[in-house]
């Protein structure tokens, strides 16, 4: 089975947020398990390439030139990427005041269209598409081959104006949002099947609540959308394993904790030994509900837990250190909790990978408070190293924290989107740590879980094959 696979993010070569994370887990699983995997990208530049070939693409006159790179990226295996007009930027979507690159319409419609003739010239069986970067693609194409879109948020749908319609010859009508264009629109409703990142997301969008204006069109498309689990990258994600945390520890000897712990202790610059420690890595956006957070933290004095708040999310391709993205106010506020509080807060603004691993592997509970999540990976990637989650009721948090109050096959702890909720969750994992057993019971049983890509790319496959046999 041969699929190309588009998407705007693929880690290390391009990473933002979980969309890259994903694409990567996805594509490594999809190829252990013997797709053939077509990876096209944006070429933001400074990504090398071994074996390079490089040409130019025939693309509408309304693109610009279009030059391809094809060749074998270091970790991320074989890639084409695709370079237009304004495409190489210091980072994929926004500038350094974190506001949107003003020409993204014209950078992400242009590389839909090279998806298009690539996906006409190397004919896969199965186009896989992900959000609405690469969702235009499929106005362009008059015969298809079968096609998935993944869905990874909804909080980001191409809004463009409406002058774009006229090059989408394809189903235009399906495009057309509002007075505008709406790429991820007419993608879903042209698409074979539309995929959600967890079971539960799906359900949530089809709902006025969470469907962020989609939900009508979604709820059309009835069996259509379908709900797949993200996994993690459990060979990044292995403490048993990992290079950057203090000292390796498995689910049956967790004994190499404390020297992770003394470690986050010693980065966070304190000069104590902590009861407990809180930690968060996230993106700094409205989504992920980091406001309150800071909230919840006012209420935390009684509980001897300090918090080290979340780490600023992003990075630009290539690594680049410089910190990317985010909301100045979130920041500003976590700054000023950690300089009111420096023995008890600890905030580190920018994308840093060791500290992010040192976070999961010395910390005894880890929260996600966010208003909505379409998978998630980090609490996935708490489990696997033991730090409990507690996380708000949405999205795939719903799918993947059960909540140990509630079942006795519990993982972490349950709450609602309020500060309030934040601190009682906080307030129960607390007491759960200082019961030695019922902590060591909650760990294991989180540790223990396949949190790995190998089922979710087998359900993709499947859903693969099953488009293949109705299409012939």
């Amino acid at each position: 089975m041969r699929v190309l696979l588009a998407a705007a993010e693929m880690a290390p070569v391009a990473r933002v947020g979980g969309l890259a994370e994903a694409v990567s887990g996805l594509v490594r699983a999809l190829r252990d398990q013997g797709v053939e995997v077509e990876v096209v990208l944006p070429d933001y530049g400074d990504v090398r390439l071994q074996r390079q070939f490089e040409t130019e693409l025939e693309s509408p006159w309304w693109t610009g030139p279009t030059r391809i790179r094809s060749g074998s990226h270091s970790s991320a295996g074989e890639l084409t990427l695709v370079g237009v007009t304004g495409m190489a930027r210091p980072h994929p979507y926004v500038d350094e005041h974190g506001e949107g690159w003003p020409d993204n319409d014209h950078r992400f419609m242009a590389f839909s269209a090279a998806v298009a003739t690539l996906t006409r010239r190397s004919k896969p069986d199965v186009l896989h598409l992900n959000d609405w970067h690469s969702a235009a693609a499929l106005g362009m194409l008059a015969a298809p081959p079968p096609t998935v879109l993944t869905i990874h948020t909804l909080g980001y749908q191409g809004h463009a104006p409406r002058a774009w319609l006229e090059h989408l010859p394809v189903g235009t009508h399906h495009f057309s949002w509002h007075e505008g264009c709406n790429p991820l629109a007419g993608g879903i409703a042209l698409t074979d099947r539309v995929i959600a990142v967890s079971p539960n997301y799906a359900r949530e969008i089809v709902t006025p609540e969470g469907g962020m204006g989609l939900d009508g069109r979604l709820k059309a498309i009835g069996d259509r959308l379908v709900g797949i689990r993200n996994g993690i990258d459990t060979a990044t994600w292995s403490p048993a394993v990992d290079p950057l945390i203090a000292a390796p520890f498995d689910a049956t000897d967790l004994s190499g904790r404390e020297a992770c712990r003394d470690r986050l202790i010693e980065l966070a610059g304190w000069s104590a030994r902590k009861p407990a420690i809180v930690a968060a890595v996230t993106r700094l956006v409205d989504q992920k509900g980091i406001d309150l957070l800071v909230e919840a933290a006012h209420y935390l004095e009684a509980m001897p837990a300090p918090l080290p708040p979340p780490r600023a999310g992003g990075a630009s391709p290539a690594g680049s250190p410089r910190p990317v993205g985010g909301d100045a106010s979130l920041a500003a506020s976590l700054h000023e909790l950690a300089s009111e509080r420096p023995e008890s807060v600890f905030f580190a603004e920018g994308y840093d990978e060791a500290l992010g691993h040192a976070l999961f592997a010395g910390s005894d509970l880890f929260v996600m408070p966010s208003r909505f999540e379409p998978c998630g990976l980090a609490q996935m990637q708490a489990m696997s190293y033991g730090s409990l989650p507690v996380v708000t009721d949405v999205g795939g948090l719903h799918d993947t924290v059960v909540d140990a109050d509630a079942r006795r096959d519990g993982t972490g702890f349950v709450t609602d989107v309020s500060a309030a909720g934040i601190v009682d969750g906080l307030h129960r994992g607390v007491r759960s740590l200082r019961n030695a057993n019922r902590r060591r019971a909650i760990q294991s049983r989180g540790m223990s879980i396949d949190w790995s890509w190998d089922a979710p790319a087998a359900q993709h496959i499947g859903l693969y094959q099953e488009l293949l046999s109705a299409r012939a």
